[in-house]
């Protein structure tokens, strides 16, 4: 229960803090707020598309790499927050697990999306193929392995299941959650780069494409 509670405590302060840092003016213009809840939407749907090992261990794509990238951490936090609600009305299930993965499904790959884009961002050369396989591939990979560990080690503190049970049977299952994942993502990301390059915040033309 203590870890519940926890859990409750900083999933009202990351979804505060994501509330209040969004950049709400971009959604001012129909189209950006039509990409947002079209992407989080067609994630909805994704997310039909599950694998579920056991209660609460599922592999799914997430999706947060994608939504990072294109609008922010902040708002593909909250983002994910709607669709973790909806999919609970959809499935039936509990609420008291919507504030966990708030912060395992939603914060977590987010904010390790927006890391490894800073980090990437400030230390790598100002190139297309870099953004796409390091903040677009690598990135979508590492933040879905950062949910599968995370939930994990949730699951195994709260005395839910054993650790042993937990690798048999999810853990040692993340290259199949990371490989689609950062496959989806990245080809997406081209996709859109290519395409409709203003729909990506994260994306400069100027710095990535001409290296300046």
């Amino acid at each position: 229960m203590s870890l519940l509670i926890v859990f409750y405590l900083v999933s009202v302060i990351v979804v505060a803090i994501a509330i209040y840092r969004a950049p709400w003016f971009h959604l001012k213009e129909t189209e950006s707020l039509n990409i947002l809840l079209g992407i989080t939407v067609g994630i909805m749907v994704l997310w039909t598309l599950r694998a579920g090992l056991a209660p609460g261990l599922d592999i799914h794509i997430v999706g947060a790499t994608l939504l990072t990238l294109m609008f922010g951490w902040e708002f593909a936090t909250l983002a994910i927050a709607v669709v973790l609600a909806a999919h609970t009305i959809y499935a039936g299930t509990s609420w008291l697990a919507l504030p966990i993965n708030t912060v395992l499904v939603g914060a977590l790959p987010s904010l390790v999306t927006h890391a490894i884009f800073r980090a990437s961002d400030s230390r790598l050369p100002n190139n297309f193929f870099i953004y796409i396989f390091v903040c677009a591939f690598f990135g979508a990979a590492i933040a879905i392995a950062a949910v599968v560990f995370a939930t994990s080690a949730v699951h195994w503190m709260s005395g839910a299941y054993t650790w042993e049970y937990l690798w048999q049977n999810y853990t040692r299952y993340v290259p199949l959650a990371m490989l689609p994942e950062a496959f989806i993502t990245g080809m997406l990301m081209s996709v859109f780069i290519a395409y409709r390059p203003e729909w990506v915040s994260s994306f400069d033309d100027s710095r990535y494409l001409d290296n300046k």
